[in-house]
């Protein structure tokens, strides 16, 4: 294994980090937005409303694509450590 495969490892598993948090930041950004827009609109500025909210987001974006995330996690490290028992060779 040479330096451009270890750099190769290195760029999917940044890559596949940002792919994995983009669902459950995209859930919290949306209903972030959507909730401010509410208190704009009635003028509560209560903090905990918009924090349950962007929780629940995240726990239903989590329960929704988790499974496809635990997915990609297996093979990303099934190919990283295939990858390591040829270092080497």
């Amino acid at each position: 294994m040479d330096a451009e495969m270890v750099l190769r490892l290195i760029r999917e598993a940044l890559l596949l980090t940002l792919v994995l948090s983009a669902l459950p930041v995209l859930a919290a950004m949306i209903i972030g937005l959507l909730i401010s827009l509410f208190q704009a609109a009635t003028q509560i500025q209560e903090q905990t409303l918009t924090v349950v909210p962007k929780i629940i987001a995240v726990f239903l974006a989590l329960g929704v694509g988790g499974l496809w995330m635990l997915r990609q996690l297996i093979q990303f490290a099934t190919v990283l450590f295939e990858n390591i028992g040829r270092v080497g060779t």
